[in-house]
């Protein structure tokens, strides 16, 4: 199992390092291409599990880099509304155009029927992209201050050379102050090649408790093939993807904790949706939601990732660490935008078993 710090050494519960953006979507089922309006809304991979869990009453904070204008304030106004901590964000000062540093953008579809959610980034040069080692006091973060728990992952390694190495040297001053230090694989195309995923995180891997990620995450970031998954990952053979994470640890025994989403698309707006996760040598699996209605699949996973972390923190077991993180993924794409608008008595309502009666 995890060993977790005190709360009474710490200041933090959980600490996220990585990049936040500004989504910008149609109303409802939209077209980019069409849209004459667009819903604002906040959100990061990384960001969204420090929210998620700020939510459900734990001490949370988000390291970073953003731009000190009104669109960089919206991300500051929002951590802060939920109680995050962002005095380890450093705020840019905006050159009046966005040469040096600007705020990422996503465009984003919620897909419906047969039409797949899309999302289009904007987010060249940003802020968070210009992160470099030393720009961010880790020592003083996790040494002086103290953190229960790091949460980061591969979107914000892939973004720089200088996020990559950033990303190495919180993980390592995490490890040394003795926190526990989870780690999203998060594959994207679009950010970087499977062959630079691999070269960066494979110097990364030896230094992280708790490895996220699913089938294609593993062969692309780690180069581990899950045996018997057609090439375009269509369909997911449990017992393969439990091979696979059998041979990740034995390859890196410092690795406790290994998790993943099972989510099988029937529509747009209706998926199958559970979990699995590994912690020292045995699998528990979820609760399955089948025919889970969604309004927004983007930040599923977040939830789930969130959902365990808030588990383990809690001190639960791993079979609860699992339920809350699949209960927790299935609320979060209940409502619209990437990050939770989920508090404890609802999660606790559905970790519980609970249905959707109408409360009154």
């Amino acid at each position: 199992m995890l060993t977790i710090r005190n709360p009474k050494d710490t200041k933090f519960d959980l600490i996220s390092l990585g990049e936040c953006m500004i989504r910008l979507s149609p109303p409802a089922h939209g077209r980019i291409e069409f849209a004459n309006s667009l819903e604002v809304w906040v959100g990061g991979g990384e960001y969204n599990v420090a929210y998620a869990l700020a939510r459900l009453g734990l001490r949370t904070g988000f390291a970073s880099r953003l731009v000190d204008n009104p669109v960089g304030r919206i991300i500051v106004n929002h951590a802060r509304s939920v109680g995050m901590d962002v005095s380890h964000t450093i705020m840019a000062k905006y050159d009046g155009v966005g040469r040096a540093d600007r705020i990422g953008l996503n465009f984003t579809e919620v897909g419906t029927g047969v039409r797949a959610s899309v999302t289009m980034y904007d987010r060249g040069h940003s802020a968070a992209s210009n992160i470099k080692p030393g720009m961010i006091d880790f020592k003083k973060l996790f040494k002086e201050q103290g953190a229960r728990w790091l949460h980061t992952g591969g979107i914000f390694a892939a973004l720089s050379d200088g996020t990559a190495d950033a990303c190495k040297e919180a993980i390592i001053a995490a490890r040394e102050a003795g926190t526990i230090v989870s780690y999203d694989l998060n594959f994207r195309s679009k950010l970087w090649t499977a062959q630079k995923a691999q070269q960066v995180t494979r110097e990364l891997v030896p230094h992280i408790d708790c490895l996220i990620g699913n089938e294609e995450d593993f062969q692309k970031v780690l180069g581990f093939e899950v045996e018997g998954v057609d090439e375009n990952l269509s369909a997911l053979d449990t017992s393969a993807y439990k091979r696979m994470v059998e041979k990740v640890v034995k390859a890196y025994p410092n690795v406790k904790v290994v998790g993943t989403t099972l989510r099988e698309v029937k529509s747009g707006l209706v998926n199958n949706w559970s979990a699995i996760l590994y912690v020292d040598g045995k699998f528990y699996e979820s609760r399955r939601f089948d025919n889970l209605e969604i309004e927004d699949r983007v930040g599923g996973g977040d939830g789930f990732s969130s959902g365990f972390a808030f588990g383990f923190l809690g001190g639960k077991t791993p079979q609860e660490c699992v339920d809350l993180g699949a209960a927790h993924g299935a609320l979060l794409q209940s409502t619209r935008g990437d990050t939770s608008q989920i508090d404890l008595e609802e999660l606790n309502h559905v970790f519980k078993g609970g249905s959707a009666r109408i409360k009154r």
